[in-house]
């Protein structure tokens, strides 16, 4: 299969945010004139940006990744099963944010095993992200049709075509835990309009811990966290011609009790100016202020449950990791 050119691409404005210069210098006006300061997270994954947030998967503190693999590897087959698909007819795979499937590989094997026909459908912004997912799927699952798909699945949900069999859609890696709770909700909403009764949803949370835990998440020792945050300032002076001074500013991981969420933070270390010509910005900073970059909410299962059910799916079943810290949910439509 030739990846590239059998991507399927949605014309839509909704599609141009995260490769758009236009779409940058909206959200540094947007983001950086108001108080407190704050810049959507998706300006971080540059190609950069991407290539830190892989290193950082691999940290000795950074648990969520493998955390969930092991999840995956330990009950893929009984996951599977218990979306209680006709294994007579094909399973259809629907990921949203795919980025390169890593730990999709293991879910789809335990499909093929007791289906036989799987349709794997990764959904993603970077058309790169899908080639790769569809290199690596296609050379460990050869048996799986693959159907990508280009698309911003948060301003833009992908329109499902009907299927003969089950669908089973995915979102892991705690990505929803990103977007604020109206939002999220948004999101798994948007996806529940497009599955039918029988079909299923596998969601990934991040569960709450203690709080040194979850910082040491977000700030490594080797500092690879603090980079990835950095490299935001960075892709502003290569692409806007702003002139932030890195070594100005600083990582700052903060834990939000009351929200339940981590946030990242790039702290001013002095009282300083920036310019950002092609958005037409003159800024000053006072030490110690902020630039809010990110956020990672933390669940419950109480809060868990709220989500799922507000956004119209039934919770079946949750499997969890030893110590509790991390869920996949498979929830029903009905």
């Amino acid at each position: 299969m030739d990846t590239a050119t059998d991507l399927r691409i949605i014309e839509s404005n909704s599609l141009a945010p995260l490769d758009s210069r236009e779409a940058l210098i909206g959200e540094v006006l947007r983001g950086l004139r108001k108080r407190p300061r704050s810049l959507v997270p998706w300006m971080l994954y540059d190609c950069e940006g991407s290539r830190l947030f892989e290193c950082i998967t691999t940290l000795p503190e950074y648990y969520p990744t493998r955390t969930e693999r092991g999840i995956l590897a330990r009950h893929a087959e009984a996951i599977v099963t218990a979306t209680g698909a006709d294994y007579s007819r094909p399973l259809r795979l629907l990921e949203l944010g795919a980025g390169t499937a890593a730990k999709t590989g293991i879910l789809l094997s335990a499909a093929i095993r007791l289906c036989g026909q799987v349709v794997y459908f990764p959904v993603d912004v970077s058309s790169d992200a899908l080639e790769a997912a569809c290199d690596s799927i296609g050379c460990m699952c050869p048996g799986v049709r693959l159907e990508p798909m280009v698309a911003n699945y948060v301003t833009h949900p992908p329109r499902l075509e009907r299927f003969n069999g089950t669908t089973l859609a995915m979102y892991i890696g705690s990505s929803i835990g990103n977007f604020p709770p109206a939002e999220a909700r948004t999101i798994l909403r948007n996806l529940r309009s497009q599955l039918r009764a029988g079909d299923a949803l596998l969601l990934g949370t991040d569960l709450v811990k203690d709080e040194a835990t979850l910082l040491r998440a977000y700030d490594d020792e080797a500092g690879v966290t603090a980079a990835f945050n950095l490299n935001l300032l960075h892709r502003l002076n290569r692409e806007l011609g702003a002139n932030f001074d890195t070594g100005c500013f600083r990582h700052r991981a903060r834990w939000n009790g009351r929200a339940s969420r981590i946030e990242m933070h790039l702290e001013s270390t002095c009282d300083q100016s920036v310019e950002i010509p092609d958005a037409g910005l003159s800024l000053r900073f006072a030490a110690l202020e902020t630039i809010h970059t990110e956020s990672s909410y933390k669940f419950t299962q109480e809060t868990l449950d709220s989500l799922l059910e507000d956004a119209g799916f039934t919770v079946d079943r949750t499997w969890t990791d030893p110590r509790q810290w991390y869920a996949l949910t498979l929830a029903g439509v009905s």
